[in-house]
């Protein structure tokens, strides 16, 4: 059951920390249990593939807007973390409010982590993923200071692994506390699955040609042949084209590596993660995450927000609290979800986009899948540019 104090946390953060991260948004001026769900955008902004899903009578709702005048937020995930991050956050107003929220629900000083480290408590799972969770929410709050109209004209969120906790905490579908404990179970769970076999993840840019199944499938024969049951190799993160994360037992992995030539690989790189996330290796973590969900309250996003699991956007409660268990053991289909948010009929102009968190690397892909995107794109610092 969840935890009686998160559940006080929670309800006492409802007038307090949500507005900091979602309502203070002034996306929409529904009040929760209100009749009106009308979307706080025109459906057009988005690509024709959306648009269909929607009933015509909502392209009646809200005048059309310029794409140019809106804009979209990303958020990244666990492998951005870096020990000083959120320094130039705590000037902002409620982001040390945020972290002491934080410190009772984890049980021990997140901002002193982030702040100070050691880096190898910083890096370990059940530490970074609560990390990059506040720390890319604190950051929603510089923007809304430095930039409030961002935050007013946002139509679009998406985030990479953990990122879509914090993704959907912006949206206003799950409050900031309750999250925050689903993304500490998550975390949990994660490194214990993580500690059932010597598994990893390995970073792969390959030619155009590279078949980067047929490798997995190469790759798990070679672990049969060592004596390895049931091995795993798969495509674990669709980044951008011709860029990959492999996740699964690290024999197969070592396998890749060694054979990255005759694989048509031109770079392979082993992350620095403790276990092969987003494969059938982290089953065990799915259901302590089910029960966790089923325990937080959900509400349907305000704005779209994208799944990791298909690139489609979350369409009521039950979608997200499904989509984010089956996230766990599927591939992130990032390079998807930015298609899926940016492809245009040519000449039409892009939002602004906005990375809110630790680290570019999400700018790094959406360069990589969408150059005309990325000319608006912007990082939102989260250290001060003197550190």
């Amino acid at each position: 059951m969840l935890a009686a104090a998160v559940v006080s946390l929670a309800v006492a953060s409802r007038p307090k920390v949500r507005p900091l991260v979602s309502l203070s948004r002034r996306l929409s001026t529904n009040q929760r249990g209100s009749p009106d769900r009308s979307p706080p955008y025109e459906t057009s902004v988005f690509p024709a593939d959306s648009q269909q899903a929607m009933e015509p009578l909502q392209r009646s709702w809200r005048p059309r807007k310029d794409p140019s005048g809106c804009s979209v937020l990303l958020f990244p995930g666990q492998g951005s973390q870096f020990v000083g991050m959120g320094r130039g956050l705590l000037k902002y107003p409620n982001v040390k409010e945020m972290f002491s929220v934080a410190q009772k629900i984890l049980g021990y000083d997140l901002l002193s982590l982030c702040l100070e480290g050691p880096e190898e408590e910083l890096m370990k799972t059940v530490h970074c993923q609560p990390a990059v969770f506040v720390t890319s929410l604190a950051a929603v709050e510089r923007l809304n200071q430095e930039n409030p109209k961002a935050i007013e004209t946002c139509v679009a969120a998406a985030g990479f692994s953990v990122g879509e906790f914090a993704a959907l905490v912006f949206s206003g579908a799950i409050n900031f506390a309750e999250a925050l404990y689903a993304v500490k179970v998550r975390a949990e769970a994660m490194q214990s699955a993580s500690e059932l076999v010597p598994s990893g993840m390995l970073s792969v840019i390959g030619k155009s040609f590279a078949q980067y199944k047929h490798a997995c499938l190469q790759a798990k024969e070679h672990c049969k042949s060592l004596g390895v049951e049931a091995p795993v190799c798969s495509v674990a993160n669709y980044l951008f084209p011709d860029g990959r994360v492999i996740a699964g037992h690290k024999q197969a992995l070592d396998f890749l590596k060694q054979n990255s030539r005759r694989l048509q690989f031109l770079r392979t790189k082993p992350l620095p993660v403790s276990g092969a996330f987003h494969t059938e290796l982290m089953s065990s973590a799915t259901e302590p995450l089910r029960k966790v969900l089923q325990q937080v309250e959900v509400r349907r996003p305000e704005i779209n927000v994208y799944s990791n699991v298909d690139g489609k956007r979350y369409m009521n409660e039950s979608h997200v609290r499904r989509q984010l268990v089956k996230q766990l053991v599927s591939p992130v289909k990032w390079e998807q979800t930015l298609h899926e948010i940016y492809e245009r009929s040519q000449g039409q102009s892009f939002p602004q986009t906005f990375e809110v968190g630790p680290g570019k690397q999400l700018g790094v892909t959406l360069q990589q899948c969408n150059r005309k995107a990325y000319k608006t794109y912007s990082h939102v610092e989260v250290t001060t540019y003197e550190d």
